[in-house]
């Protein structure tokens, strides 16, 4: 297996990355460290996929990798493992220290064996106490902070359990073995990420573009006596078909009253006529995410009452898109969906709120009172959930503040009634499948 022919989105983006921190961090030491741990190989026969941290800071895709920076003078240390031509013949070409592939495609000139970084740690300690980590909780594809987090605090906390989170895990053994002032550079890291480049700009268009493809198949598919996981599943089909890694996040595909649930996952009911579908599903590519979502009517056929509401929450994310601009806070832009779901007499249907950021993750980090500012990415997603008449609705398109105002990211799926209402009866990929060896009922 060949080497890969870059690392990450190139040496020059995660260079300028780990440039910007040391700047940030010689604001508050003038010397010291920052140590960055990837993941170790995964538990079961799963890919790899790196910390995004790490891989933000680095661009290594292996694992047992690690990082350290010298605070003052900028400079970076690669640990890789040790090369294993057993491991290789198993799993193919491994990252290793004696790669000078490895040199050249990171930008990184001094690669150690990973067994080197604890006396490494030990001379940096000598010099300067100071040790930089991120305490931001470990997140691999489809993984995102407002999940990890509570779940590590909830492991610490159990009785049978206890188990400190990695990071915290990192700064205890960094404190005991090396005597190290151990601080928290999270924040600086997600101001960074909060403001994208260039490159990042490009993968979350390529990851939208994507995402777009996808919904728009699914809605083609979309019939009565489609299976929620069928949409998924031609969902993923075209994801992977086009280069994703994976998903962002796991599919939101839920027809009738399983639209009401937000964060709906079992995708195991089949669709009927006069219900409303709302699906919400994107891609991970290159490491950055989309976040999309349309709602419709299985059947192509609006009720009255969907009519209603649907022209409601188009209407509120609307207003939020053209809210839009510098200076102006998500707070401003989700005060624009509000009142146009109050003037429609439907605000009391709307349990969340309607903007966050997207980045690495699909629920990103950052201050989401900031101002923002061009390159700053976020979503804008009213939604109405009517108990009384099964239907729920959700609008959601990823946006890119510019210089005037903003461009959407997921433009290319429709959503106004009539253009969805084409689309849907269009000929899709489940059409052109055979009908399912199994019904529905009795196997899921």
């Amino acid at each position: 297996m060949e080497p890969p022919a870059k690392a990450g989105l190139g040496a020059a983006f995660h260079a300028g990355r780990r440039a910007a921190l040391v700047e940030e961090l010689r604001k508050q030491t003038p010397a010291g460290s920052v140590l960055v741990r990837g993941l170790p190989e995964t538990r079961g026969y799963t890919k790899f996929q790196q910390d995004k941290t790490f891989w933000y800071l680095s661009g290594v895709e292996s694992p047992n990798a690690a990082l350290l920076v010298d605070v003052k003078s900028g400079a970076s240390t690669l640990y890789l493992p040790k090369r294993s031509s057993g491991k290789e013949q198993w799993d193919g070409e491994q990252w290793d220290a004696s790669d000078d592939w490895v040199r050249t495609i990171t930008g990184i000139a001094t690669v150690k064996e990973t067994g080197q970084l604890d006396a490494d740690l030990k001379a940096s300690v000598a010099l300067a106490k100071t040790i930089w980590i991120s305490k931001e909780p470990w997140i691999d594809v489809a993984g995102c902070f407002d999940r990890a987090r509570p779940h590590d605090h909830a492991q610490a906390r159990d009785p049978l359990d206890g188990r400190p989170s990695r990071e915290d895990a990192l700064a205890s053994r960094l404190l005991e073995r090396y005597g190290a002032d151990v601080r928290d550079c999270q924040g600086v890291l997600a101001e960074l990420r909060r403001i994208k480049t260039p490159e990042e700009m490009l993968a979350l268009r390529r990851a939208s573009t994507v995402g777009a493809l996808s919904m728009l198949e699914a809605i083609r598919s979309s019939k009565p006596g489609v299976g929620e996981w069928e949409l998924e599943a031609v969902m993923s089909f075209v994801h992977r078909r086009e280069g994703a890694a994976g998903p962002g996040y796991h599919g939101i595909v839920g027809c009738g009253p399983n639209a009401l649930v937000l964060h709906y996952s079992e995708v195991r009911r089949e669709a009927r006529a006069g219900e409303m579908l709302l699906l919400d599903y994107a891609p991970e590519f290159d490491k950055y995410v989309s976040d999309i979502t349309r709602s419709w009517p299985v059947d192509g056929r609006w009720t009255p009452r969907m009519i209603e509401l649907y022209d409601a929450v188009l209407a509120a994310q609307e207003a939020g898109i053209a809210a839009v601009r510098p200076g102006q806070t998500m707070r401003d832009i989700e005060a624009a969906c509000r009142r146009v779901l109050a003037e429609r007499g439907v605000l009391e249907l709307l349990p969340h709120g309607t903007c966050h950021y997207v980045g690495m993750e699909v629920h990103d980090v950052g201050d989401g009172a900031k101002p923002l500012e061009p390159g700053v990415v976020f979503t804008i997603e009213p939604g109405v959930y009517e108990a009384a008449t099964g239907i729920g609705i959700r609008i959601e398109d990823v946006v890119l503040v510019t210089a005037d105002g903003c461009e959407v990211l997921s433009h290319a799926v429709p959503k106004d009634r009539a253009s969805l209402t084409k689309l849907q009866a269009e000929e899709g990929i489940l059409d052109r499948l055979p009908k399912r060896l199994y019904p529905a009922e009795g196997w899921r």
